[in-house]
């Protein structure tokens, strides 16, 4: 520890306060309560959002922040994403307040720690993956260990070389931030120029091209609902993969079946549609198994190229369409009239393979500027994380 610093656990520097619910008792008081949503992944707050609440006012007296006031989201976050973000309230005008998922962190002694000193601080043990070992999981959500929380040790100088600090690494994370938002809007462009050669690939009526519907250049088949008994945990002989909605995103619950459902079989190349739910429309390929219930395939007629269709129903002008035709605000559902009702416009098969062999070598170099740019954009979180690491070590 370099000479003059000194380290304290949390629970010594820091007044911890619990969220607010909204409670029934009046009278009421209408202010606006910082929610998960309000948290970003670089440490700020974003108020866009903001929701306005009417809260009991007797509740509200111990719960109302003020400028310079820690937020910390202590319930939440998902199976990718831990809970323990913060956000720092720097606000000076108007009533707000902190929902019951967050707590509020305020620093008992402002002329010993500087709170912005306090919140890089806290930013940096949520990145460095400190919070992570501190948190369990219950009813599909996160839940932050307080005690641990609070028992997290900070290591800090006298106050001018807090505030020093602070202004070295806003400094620098402006020029991150100015960076990162530059590589991003980069990689959009390159994306939407892809996107915008897709859609006109089919919109154009070009000779030869004959307007059809999906329905006259495929079959659909829907999955098959296999009773959890008959759900295995692992692969075995004569047995497949049973795919559900959640495997295209997540392979962490992988169930098999008995290979007796000859008719439900995809393979690597067969298009495959969620018929219902909140993804309806929603169009994967390149998996082998077995289709459950919310899901169909698409078997192409011959003179149909898979490439050439796969490029349309992942195209803007399908996109489009499908949002017009994907019914029921509760529980979309996407239907198999309906998706095989969709005007498509097919060129002979010659042009077909022509037009994929040009997209697959715009869409390769789209797929190299995305990873430069994501790599660019690793490369500065990395550099963001260096600099918060040799902050907190005394070494900035």
């Amino acid at each position: 520890m370099k000479n003059g610093w000194r380290t304290k656990i949390l629970g010594e520097v820091c007044q911890f306060s619990n969220g607010l619910w909204k409670g029934e008792k009046p009278p009421f008081v209408n202010v606006g309560v910082i929610r998960n949503t309000n948290f970003t992944k670089e440490g700020t707050l974003d108020d866009s959002d903001i929701a306005y609440l009417d809260v009991e006012a007797k509740k509200l007296e111990k719960r109302r922040l003020q400028f310079g006031d820690i937020i910390l989201e202590k319930s939440g976050g998902g199976p990718k994403q831990p809970v323990g973000r913060v956000a720092l309230f720097d606000k000076v005008k108007g009533d707000f307040s902190f929902s019951n998922f967050t707590a509020a962190l305020r620093v008992l002694e402002p002329h010993d720690l500087d709170f912005r000193f306090l919140h890089k601080f806290l930013h940096w043990t949520y990145v460095s993956g400190v919070t992570e070992g501190m948190q369990s999981h219950s009813t599909g959500i996160r839940n932050l260990d307080g005690d641990a929380y609070k028992a997290i040790k900070i290591t800090f100088p006298p106050l001018l070389e807090q505030q020093r600090i602070v202004g070295l690494l806003d400094e620098a994370f402006a020029g991150i931030a100015t960076a990162k938002a530059n590589a991003e809007r980069n990689l959009q462009n390159a994306r939407a120029v892809f996107e915008s050669n897709l859609q006109s690939v089919f919109t154009q009526r070009a000779k030869g091209w004959v307007e059809k519907t999906l329905g006259d250049v495929c079959e659909t088949t829907q999955g098959v609902q296999i009773p959890k008994n008959l759900h295995h945990k692992s692969p075995g002989a004569n047995r497949r993969r049973y795919l559900y909605i959640s495997d295209f995103e997540y392979d962490g619950n992988l169930k098999y079946v008995d290979d007796i459902y000859p008719k439900k079989h995809v393979t690597e190349n067969d298009l495959i549609v969620v018929n219902t739910g909140a993804t309806a429309g929603k169009i994967f390929r390149g998996i082998n198994g077995v289709l459950s219930n919310n899901l169909f395939k698409v078997t192409l007629n011959p003179g149909i190229d898979g490439d050439f269709l796969y490029y349309f129903v992942t195209s803007p002008l399908f996109k489009e369409h499908q949002q017009k035709i994907v019914r029921g605000a509760a529980n979309p559902h996407m239907g198999h009239e309906n998706f095989k009702s969709t005007p498509v416009s097919i060129p002979p098969l010659d042009v077909q393979l022509d037009t994929v062999s040009k997209l697959d070598s715009l869409h390769e170099e789209t797929q190299r500027l995305a990873h430069l740019y994501g790599r660019k954009l690793a490369a500065l979180e990395a550099l963001k994380k260096s600099l918060l690491y040799e902050a907190f070590a005394g070494e900035l």
